[in-house]
């Protein structure tokens, strides 16, 4: 069986940051469309849009956020595999983020193009919020 999709581009440029593990989560970090903050006994690790973020903080940067358009049933098997594997073969790295209804793939903005054309070509329909038209689906 296969499994499409509709994904969503979203209009903001995100960044990735790592912070000590106790370091208190900043002001900074809870603004915008998406942010997601995960400490482990290795990091703080943070994603949030890029213009929020100080200049000071090392981060990866910009990544533009393609959603699964939600809410996904939990008995739902191969979502990420189905995006993922595609976009490794192609050679796009992706940082995918899964929340309780759906999930996010991250793309390098300089990617975000080649990343689309892949999805596309399996089957994934593609929309843009904010975006000029970059060949996607309406």
């Amino acid at each position: 069986m296969t499994l499409t999709l509709t994904l969503i581009l979203l209009p903001e440029t995100f960044a990735i940051c790592r912070l000590a593990p106790e370091a208190p989560l900043p002001y900074w970090a809870t603004g915008g469309s998406l942010f997601s903050i995960t400490r482990t006994a290795e990091e703080l690790s943070i994603v949030c849009a890029d213009r929020r973020i100080p200049e000071t903080v090392i981060c990866d940067r910009p990544w533009q956020a393609l959603k699964v358009d939600g809410p996904l049933d939990f008995a739902l098997i191969g979502i990420l595999a189905s995006l993922a594997t595609p976009l490794a073969e192609a050679g796009i790295s992706i940082f995918a983020i899964s929340t309780y209804d759906t999930d996010y793939l991250l793309v390098k903005q300089a990617q975000v193009k080649a990343a689309i054309a892949v999805l596309k070509q399996q089957g994934h329909r593609l929309v843009s919020l904010g975006h000029p038209d970059e060949g996607l689906s309406p």
